[in-house]
């Protein structure tokens, strides 16, 4: 490549017909060629060699392509196509010399080279200069001709949209004017193009249509070169806005971009190369689409390594970034608008069409990040949610007002999130994510909701437990005909009790009718459960029950006062109601009556297990049993709880289990009533009196008998006092004799101290000395201790004395 003066040169294609693909890159970017978009033309030349077309360019745009050495002779001095920038012309003018044609280098044979050029010409240039002789117009085989047909021919392999400018410059103009010229000129390319073949699409196509023809005429440049320059001078003002309308490259259809160029006429060369006819249209298409796909790779690269779009990248995984969708979306824009200002000119589909792809693969590689910043926005949104919501609760506002308000306020907080960080460039959908944060708000609420009023059932069912349990259970223990009754009438008041407070509290939850039908049902069912629970569990001690019922009423009098086995007593009657009561304790257990209605259960029982103890056992026989079933009447066997079967077997364990109770009773009336008669009968007392006449007589004869006596009685009845010797005999003779014989002998020792200390004592005045007295208390203190002692012992062993009693 060449510089001289201002003026860049390089060979775009050498002689042999290879394309200098580094030399023109260079040119590129040394006359700044891809700023130009649209506004440049390329002006190439034709014509024989050594016919001075080196030299009217270089004369006409200033630039330095190589000229002939006159001196040297003529011969080849352009070799292939050179490629020179235009100085001091605007817009940007681009200038082609080619090869000349008819050169002996190449020979006659040797015109391929010739005619692809021309094509290369024809199918780059805007303007066309076809340099020739002014000797040669009018000649039927001058120079030109060859060429000119070359030009025609090849033009039928062009599929082009615009006309290309043909300029014959007339060069070494006689005195003959132009005026008389230029229609001679005109006539003979008509009838070259007339000759030349067409294909039958053009065969009437004037020419008109392919080319603008324009004529100009330039003096010898060795013989009047002054001239020659000012012409020169003045043809060069109409390069200057060429491409403007009206101008010589007026018709800018099909023109590439300037960025364009190097690939553009690359290709073309290598169809022209492969003798492939050449459609620039479509050729045109094809560089917009390796040209915008270069450009579009270019901003994507360019994107990818942007250090603002890598830290909001970055910082997208770690949080919500602020401003994040204005951020990128000037990053992105900022792509589209190089891409737009580079691609403009190229064909508006393909450079839409590669708009759309250079978009998708920003959106495709900002995505993630846009995807990632939505996850900390829900995740974020719904930890708010939950400290909001809670707090909302723990300040006792209700359940239906705070979760509406806080969701409500939070979905929002969650859009204003989303419309930050959404670009103005991509139409991306977030209601899926906004979908799964209402899920998760209510999943919350749900869960919420779920323990609260777990919490609130649990805390009713606890006071119905408490409400419940104790009095059920001592209303069952304490069984009678209103037993039932009142279980019933408990539960109805405490169940409409906790329903009502529940249903209340529940009016803050918004609930629906049929989940608040369940909760308030649950609760009734619950309450149903503890009187249902307390009673099976009763049931299942009801053998204890019964028993411990028949010993507190059997054992115990209407006071509740231990009953003592006197003799006077009618156990048959006390066993008769005590068993009764067990009986009925077990007709209130034997099934579960919250309802309503009336049963047979008591009347059943007593008649088959009371009752029928006193009928025959004929009679027995042909009345049927009617605890032989498993089933209650008028009872479901779901509320049974002990069957007819279960009963009858039971109250028979019942009383063989009481019998022994029973006959201990009976055992401790016998020896109660052979207690009480310890006198002699009144045959003795009579009998005695009759023998013993003599010996009364004598103690009356002799009154020291009766003191003798009366110190005796003294002393008998302290001791009898102290002894409780009428307590002892209570049981029989012989064990209140043992038990005498066993104390005589203290009891006399203690009393003989007692006198003693008595009569040891210093005497004193008064009141304040009275030892017989305190001597006889303390004598009855120790005597109620032993006697009580006594007492124990013998309860503990009645049974053994019944047993003895029975031997005597």
């Amino acid at each position: 490549m060449e510089n001289d003066a201002g003026c860049s040169s390089t060979q775009l294609i050498d002689g042999d017909g290879t394309f200098n693909v580094s030399g023109i890159e260079a040119f590129m970017k040394e006359v700044k060629l891809a700023e130009c978009g649209l506004s440049y033309a390329i002006v190439s030349i034709m014509g024989p060699q050594s016919s001075g077309k080196s030299t009217l360019l270089n004369h006409l745009f200033g630039t330095n392509f190589r000229e002939m050495d006159a001196f040297r002779g003529r011969s080849q001095t352009t070799k292939g196509i050179w490629l020179a920038r235009c100085a001091g012309i605007e817009p940007c003018t681009l200038v082609m010399d080619l090869e000349g044609t008819d050169g002996r280098e190449r020979g006659e044979d040797d015109t391929a080279f010739e005619k692809q050029s021309a094509l290369f010409a024809l199918a780059v240039s805007d303007i066309v200069l076809i340099n020739m002789w002014c000797h040669d117009i009018g000649r039927e085989q001058a120079a030109n001709k060859p060429l000119l047909k070359t030009v025609f021919q090849v033009m039928m392999r062009l599929f082009s949209p615009r006309k290309t400018t043909l300029m014959f410059v007339i060069r070494d103009k006689t005195r003959t004017p132009l005026e008389n010229l230029e229609p001679v000129l005109r006539e003979d390319i008509q009838k070259i193009w007339d000759s030349v073949p067409k294909p039958q699409a053009h065969k009437d196509t004037p020419l008109s249509e392919f080319f603008n023809v324009e004529v100009v005429a330039l003096s010898s440049y060795e013989e009047k070169e002054e001239q020659f320059k000012e012409q020169v001078a003045s043809l060069r003002q109409r390069f200057n806005h060429s491409i403007a309308p009206g101008g010589l490259a007026g018709d800018r259809r099909g023109v590439v971009p300037a960025s364009g160029f190097s690939f553009s006429a690359q290709q073309m060369w290598k169809v022209i190369k492969e003798n492939k006819d050449l459609d620039l249209p479509a050729h045109k298409v094809m560089v917009a689409t390796v040209r915008c796909e270069e450009i579009a790779n270019e901003r994507y690269s360019d994107f990818t390594q942007n250090e603002e779009w890598l830290q909001l990248e970055e910082a997208s995984q770690s949080g919500p970034v602020a401003g994040f969708g204005k951020k990128l979306s000037s990053i992105i824009g900022n792509c589209f608008f190089q891409y737009d200002s580079e691609a403009v000119y190229f064909d508006e589909g393909v450079r839409t069409s590669k708009r759309k792809h250079l978009e998708d693969k920003l959106l495709q590689l900002a995505q993630p990040a846009f995807l990632s910043i939505l996850g900390h926005l829900r995740s974020g949104t719904v930890e708010k949610f939950k400290e909001a919501f809670d707090k909302a609760l723990k300040s006792g506002e209700g359940f239906s007002i705070a979760s509406q308000k806080c969701k409500q306020s939070f979905v929002n907080l969650f859009d204003e999130g989303c419309a930050d960080a959404v670009i103005e460039q991509a139409n991306w959908d977030t209601s899926k994510t906004r979908s799964k944060l209402i899920r998760d708000l209510d999943e919350y609420i749900t869960s919420v909701r779920d323990a609260k009023l777990a919490e609130l059932t649990t805390s009713y069912e606890e006071k119905l437990n408490e409400a419940l349990v104790g009095p059920v259970e001592a209303l069952l223990d304490g069984a009678n005909d209103e037993t039932w009754p009142s279980i019933r009438k408990l539960l109805r008041r405490e169940t409409q009790s906790a329903i009502s407070g529940l249903a209340s509290d529940l009016s803050g939850f918004e609930l629906d009718d049929e989940t608040r039908a369940k909760m308030l049902a649950r609760i009734e069912n619950h309450a149903n459960g503890i009187v249902e629970g307390k009673a099976k569990e009763e049931a299942g001690k009801i053998l204890i029950r019964m028993k411990d019922r028949f010993t507190i009423l059997f054992s115990h009098d209407t006071d509740s006062m231990p009953r003592v086995w006197s003799g006077k007593e009618d156990i048959k009657s006390i066993t008769k109601a005590a068993r009764s009561a067990s009986l009925k304790l077990l007709s209130v257990l034997a099934a579960i009556r919250l309802e309503d209605e009336s049963d047979d259960i008591d009347k059943t029982l007593s008649l088959a297990l009371v009752e029928k103890t006193g009928i025959t056992s004929e009679r027995s026989v042909t009345v049927s049993d009617p605890l032989a079933t498993s089933t209650w009447e008028k009872v479901p066997s779901s509320k049974t709880l002990i069957t007819p079967v279960q009963c009858k077997s039971l109250w028979r364990q019942f009383q063989m289990e009481t019998e022994y109770t029973v006959s201990q009773a009976i055992a401790a009336q016998e020896a109660s009533r052979r207690s009480n008669n310890w006198l002699p009968p009144p045959w003795a007392i009579a009998a005695m009196l009759i023998l013993g006449f003599n010996e009364l007589m004598t103690l009356l004869r002799n009154p020291l008998w009766f003191a003798v006596l009366f110190v005796v009685f003294l002393v008998s009845k302290a001791l009898w006092v102290q002894m409780d010797i009428s307590n002892e005999f209570r049981h029989g003779w012989l064990p209140g004799f043992l038990s005498i014989s066993t104390r005589i002998v203290p009891a006399v020792m203690t009393m003989l101290r007692n006198l003693a200390e008595q009569g040891n004592r210093p005497a004193t005045t008064g009141s304040r000395t009275n030892p017989p007295p305190l001597a006889a208390n303390s004598f009855h203190r120790d005597g109620l201790s032993s006697t009580g002692s006594s007492h124990v012992t013998t309860n503990e062993n009645g049974t053994e004395y019944s047993s003895s009693s029975h031997d005597d």
